[in-house]
């Protein structure tokens, strides 16, 4: 298959890749939580300043806002759909296996370059990242350009070429708008102990050029600044608490045991990491530091994101790179095994996205369905005690909705979860009129007193309870919520 490909140009390969991964962007529906949460986010400020991430029109700091802006672009094209929400990581996708792409055609040829590229296109956890919008594919795809580059200006051991520096710095300071800190962190962790190990003093400082340094200040200080001038305590939030008390702390969401990345890495990367051993033993006969270099890399990010309590699969994406690195050459050399692999994996693959269209996991789009088919601008939307993160993004809803839950429970800030992401953003950001959107759970039936219909969005839990107050009417009995209308009331006293 690759063969084909290298016989009708270098470049081709990069435009099937394209292909391969814009082609089913939109068949599925947004999975929950993330891609209802970021895609809203991308969605609220493409209506909003473009500057501030807001999530229910509150101020959201959790991630920095590469992803939205590139999805507002997106969407601003294409429209507000699933196919434009997921052209961030897919952009991400093409970026990281374009780099991985030219790094091996440079140093091994095009035809080892190809089987590369085929190898990381049909990995699960590729395939499925580049389509899936969340912020690890993107800052994946910065941080290998990052690797790369920087790896390509140490070359020459007497000298630092500033071209590939300044390239560097520009991919960590896009890897820092992405995701964070991580995007300068990671790049250090992998070439800083490589040279040093090889005693090169000299390459090392060279990295710290003026080039590279200023390129990445410009790219991640605006926005941080702004957002700081704007909202006092920025800094304090996304740095410290994003950063330092997630990775240390015990607090947060998807605890596992430190060795969860181990396996889970090669079996979202099957069938291909089957060769992972035999690869590095080869990569080690080698004995040589250019050799050592990608095996050092994927140790980095695997030990790196197993040091936290928390872990999602997403976050050992920066490892795709090194791991195509170590085993290109080596499946490379066996055609026949190659062919078989690729063939499985081109109709596997999609059939596996066909599965998550039909499953729907968790999907709230009936729902979302029926509301956007009679919802009116003026009418007031309720969520009751539950934020459904694709309703709003999927039913088209151009006003915050209220949600009803116990805001005043004691407990609240200690579960990381949907009530503590809208009271954090809230208390610590949000005006008194935003503010208003989080309705205590002690006053639910008042949302009810509205001058035009009132929609609620309910958890089937509390359905039987909703559904008994007076004058309101089931509309839709949903597969993971169902969706009542109350008709306009007056009460006594002035409307809330």
């Amino acid at each position: 298959m690759h063969r084909g490909i290298a016989q009708r140009g270098p470049w081709l390969a990069l435009w099937v890749l394209a292909l391969w991964l814009l082609c089913s962007l939109g068949v599925r529906p947004l999975l929950l939580p993330d891609e209802g949460r970021y895609a809203s986010v991308a969605r609220e400020m493409l209506f909003g300043d473009g500057l501030t991430p807001t999530l229910n029109g509150l101020p959201y700091f959790h991630k920095p806002p590469l992803l939205y802006w590139l999805d507002m672009a997106a969407m601003s094209v294409f429209g507000v759909n699933a196919w434009a929400a997921r052209l961030g990581p897919a952009l991400g996708g093409f970026v990281l296996a374009g780099a991985a792409y030219l790094h091996l055609r440079r140093v091994h040829g095009n035809g080892v370059a190809q089987a590369g590229l085929a190898l990381l296109a049909t990995m699960p956890m590729f395939f499925i990242g580049a389509q899936y919008t969340n912020h690890d594919m993107l800052v994946a795809g910065c941080i290998s350009v990052a690797v790369l580059a920087l790896w390509r200006a140490v070359d020459d051991p007497l000298r630092v070429d500033w071209r590939w520096q300044a390239l560097g710095g520009l991919a960590c300071g896009l890897a820092v708008v992405s995701k964070g800190l991580i995007g300068v962190v990671l790049p250090v962790l992998v070439l800083a102990p490589w040279l040093v190990a090889q005693r090169r003093w000299r390459s090392l400082v060279g990295l710290l050029h003026p080039a590279g340094l200023l390129t990445l200040l410009a790219v991640a200080l605006p926005w941080m600044l702004l957002m700081e001038q704007r909202h006092p305590g920025f800094f304090d939030y996304f740095i410290v608490e994003q950063h330092f008390r997630r990775f240390t702390g015990v607090t947060f969401n998807n605890v596992q045991p430190w060795w969860f990345f181990v396996p889970v890495l090669p079996l979202l990367t099957l069938p291909w990491s089957l060769g992972l051993w035999p690869a590095v033993r080869a990569a080690g006969a080698r004995r040589d530091a250019q050799a050592a270099l990608p095996l050092w890399w994927l140790v980095v990010v695997v030990g790196f994101f197993s040091l936290p309590n928390s872990k999602l699969v997403g976050y050992v994406m920066p490892a795709l790179v090194p791991l195509v690195l170590l085993l290109t050459p080596w499946l490379a050399a066996r055609a026949r095994l190659l062919r078989w692999g690729l063939l499985v994996m081109v109709v596997a693959l999609p059939a596996l996205l066909v599965w998550m269209a039909i499953d729907a996991h968790g999907s709230h789009r009936d729902v979302s369905r029926a509301l956007a088919a009679q919802v009116q601008p003026v009418d007031r939307v309720v969520f009751i005690d539950g934020y459904f993160f694709d309703i709003p993004f999927d039913a088209g809803l151009t006003k915050p909705v209220l949600v009803v839950s116990n805001w005043a429970d004691p407990a609240l800030p200690l579960h990381d979860n949907w009530r503590k992401e809208l009271f954090d953003a809230a208390q610590r950001f949000g005006s008194p009129a935003q503010r208003q959107v989080l309705w205590p759970v002690q006053r639910e039936q008042e949302v009810l007193c509205h001058d035009q219909p009132v929609w609620l969005v309910v958890p089937a839990v509390h359905a039987a309870r909703i559904g008994a107050w007076p004058g309101v009417e089931r509309v839709l009995q949903g597969r993971h919520a169902e969706l009542f209308r109350a008709a306009p009331r007056v009460c006594a006293g002035p409307l809330p």
